[in-house]
């Protein structure tokens, strides 16, 4: 029983055999996958033999269909007409299964619409079909009219239209679906299998509680059912519960396979978790679950990337066999995102010699590597690129934008920008961004109210544009109104936006505020205490400014270069020499900070102004930096302020190294303080000569 050398042998000897004895063959061989013998026995039995059963084809087409010969498949379906047996259910079935099989759509459409009477299999596969090839809305509409017309959807209709809604993210319909599960106890021959993919249909619209809860019920968790839950915490965003999951799955002795690797390794990536994806990656080599790094190899590429490990990343991308247009994507954009801007160029020039045609996706991150770079001339050639090969789409145009603004092309970006159509809300942030990047905060808050007055979808990047914009202007009623809006909309837990608002109220004057908004952040990063910081130093609280420093120290949050910015800005304000010195001496010491030339001018500031001219010139001329014109003007006015017009004389020799006016300005009054009149014409005079001006005094009357 159930022996094909067997079945082959009766055949071969049994002397005439008949149209029956060739579809039982037939379908055999299809069973089995040997497609090829099917077809080849099919042309034999069409040489043998003038009447053939109907009951032949359906096989023969699924043949066809596993062998991916559709011209074969054809001549077979003509046959099928010229025998007049179009009609029948079973055959029409098993075309519109061939033609959808290899991606003809159009065909199997027309034949499911010319068949007289469905039954559920047909409408099964025809909405399979369209979910399949990227056409979920054409499915969903499709079932709608499977369960108008009568028919009762099987366990594989329904996982058909699962995919659908979760594709569309249609959270009433997907409810609709699993409330239709439940209420006729629907049951595949897996019943895992239905779960699974209702969980991944929830995840996908959103709604976490509802997989979380179906999760919980199933009482015999395959493979498939934490793959599906994992998927669904990663593409909610719950990375971290995604790992700690996995972890769970590993104590239950379920096998993961490659799919469930795959979505731990994105956990891993967009968490920049590098220890734990290098254990996933392990665990991945020693139960050879991708030896060639053909499916995982994208991943694991994404993963170093993300944790900035390029030559690891090119290792994996220079071993793998079959490199992917995705894998070449993620090295490029990690380089572009890195501000590695010329290895992504170069890696894009392999990529091209490869003959490799470049997506969307890597338009878009050559583009905005030509943007970090300042590369006018080559962004405006990808641009034309783009545009020859229509690979214009809104991603690709908001990089442009973002090219354009970061080269100073502002009328180029603003023209792609009005040309669009269809404005998403990162396009309306790229436009923003690009006015701030340009110092055009007034153009920035036209964006931001033509936004709302269009009722435009906002997020926390735009609201942290505008607020940043009210910080620059120092409109304190904007920032005001902003907030309020920020509010309203719900983005309340972005560290960004908060921190901006600090620092608006800060600069605003609005010092109580700035603590407030201070003391309610979720969390407070290092860019947030270094704001506070700043705020009341730029206020003249010194004390407070150092309490904070302080408590931020206690808190466990390590300070950065900013923080001791803000710092020795502070005590060079108040005066506070020792204290300014100590934590300047701090930096390297205590927190492994090394001083960079914003910090000694900050210390030779602070110096000058306290009457330290001496030890301050000794810093300048021993630091391993090359001193600044503002360096040198600190000391000059700690100079003019404590009357020492003999170092004035000391310093004379790297005047003629600054090109800077206020630099020679300064020294020109203090000659004039001095009453030594003829260095103030040597000095007037080397302006001339230079053709450096004086600049003039001017106000400003902000005006509501």
């Amino acid at each position: 029983m159930g022996s094909l050398d067997s079945a082959n042998l009766v055949f071969q000897t049994f002397p005439a055999p008949d149209s029956y004895m060739y579809g039982v063959l037939i379908k055999r061989y299809v069973w089995c996958g040997l497609f090829t013998k099917a077809i080849a026995l099919y042309c034999d039995m069409l040489q043998e033999l003038t009447l053939i059963s109907s009951f032949i084809f359906p096989s023969v087409l699924r043949a066809c269909s596993g062998f991916g010969d559709l011209g074969f498949g054809q001549n077979v379906h003509g046959r099928i007409i010229k025998s007049g047996i179009e009609s029948d259910r079973v055959i029409q079935t098993a075309l519109v299964g061939m033609y959808g099989e290899a991606s003809f759509l159009n065909y199997a459409r027309k034949v499911f619409d010319e068949m007289l009477a469905r039954d559920v299999v047909s409408w099964s596969s025809i909405i399979s079909m369209h979910v399949r090839y990227g056409q979920p809305s054409e499915g969903l509409k499709l079932f709608h009219r499977m369960m108008l017309e009568g028919h009762e959807p099987d366990y594989v209709t329904l996982l058909s239209v699962a995919e659908a809604c979760g594709e569309l993210g249609l959270r009433l319909q997907s409810k609709s679906v699993h409330g239709y599960v439940v209420t006729r106890n629907i049951e595949s021959s897996d019943h895992s299998m239905l779960d699974n993919s209702i969980i991944t249909m929830y995840g996908k619209c959103g709604e976490f509680y509802g997989a979380q809860c179906l999760f919980d019920r199933v009482s015999n968790r395959s493979t498939a059912s934490w793959t599906a839950m994992i998927t669904c915490y990663n593409h909610n965003g719950y990375y971290e519960l995604a790992l700690k999951i996995f972890s769970k799955m590993q104590e239950s002795k379920a096998e993961p396979n490659a799919i469930t690797m795959m979505g731990i390794l994105c956990s891993c990536a967009r968490l920049s978790f590098l220890k734990q994806g290098k254990s996933v990656h392990g665990f991945v080599i020693r139960n050879y679950l991708d030896s060639d790094n053909d499916f995982l190899g994208p991943a694991l590429i994404d993963l170093y990337a993300n944790c900035s490990k390029f030559s690891t990343c090119h290792k994996i991308f220079d071993t793998a066999r079959d490199r992917h247009i995705f894998s070449w994507n993620i090295v490029i954009s990690g380089y572009t995102r890195e501000g590695m801007s010329e290895e992504a160029l170069d890696l894009f020039i392999q990529m091209r010699a490869r003959m490799i045609s470049p997506d969307e996706f890597t338009i878009a991150s050559i583009v905005s590597a030509c943007g970090n770079m300042g590369s006018l001339n080559l962004g405006t050639q990808m641009h034309n690129y783009a545009v020859k090969t229509s690979l214009l789409n809104e991603f690709v145009l908001n990089s442009l934008i973002d090219m354009y603004a970061k080269c100073g092309v502002l009328d180029a970006a603003c023209k792609i920008f009005r040309n669009q159509k269809h404005k998403g809300v990162v396009t309306w942030n790229s436009m923003m961004w690009g006015f701030a990047h340009n110092g055009k905060s007034v153009e920035v808050m036209n964006l931001f109210d033509q936004m709302y007055l269009e009722d435009q979808e906002m997020d926390d990047v735009t609201f942290l544009s505008a607020i940043q914009a009210c910080s620059d202007l120092r409109d304190l009623e904007k920032g005001k109104w902003i907030h309020h809006k920020f509010i309203t909309n719900g983005v309340m837990n972005n560290t960004y936006v908060y921190t901006a608002l600090l620092d608006m109220y800060a600069k605003c004057g609005e010092l109580w505020m700035a603590q407030r908004v201070f003391d309610i952040m979720p969390y407070k990063s290092v860019v947030s205490w270094s704001a506070m910081i700043d705020a009341y130093g730029m206020h003249g609280l010194v004390d407070i400014s150092i309490s904070v420093f302080h408590e931020m120290i206690e808190s466990k949050m390590a300070p950065n270069e900013i923080t001791f910015m803000n710092i020795l800005s502070a005590c060079s304000h108040a005066g506070y020499v020792e204290m300014g010195q100590l934590y300047f001496n701090s930096m390297k010491k205590d927190f492994g900070i090394e001083p960079q030339l914003e910090h000694f001018s900050c210390l030779i500031d602070l110096l000058s102004r306290a009457g330290h001219l001496d030890e301050a010139y000794n810093i300048i001329i021993s630091m391993p930096f090359f001193p600044t014109s503002g360096i040198w003007g600190s000391l000059l006015s700690g100079c003019r302020i404590h009357r020492r017009l003999d170092m004035i004389k000391l310093i004379q020799e790297n005047l003629e190294k600054i090109d800077d006016t206020g630099f020679y300005t300064l020294l020109s009054n203090i000659s004039a303080e001095g009453e030594d009149w003829n260095q103030f014409q040597n000095v007037r005079s080397m302006m001339r000569t230079t053709g450096l001006k004086k600049l003039q005094g001017c106000s400003v009357v902000h005006t509501r």
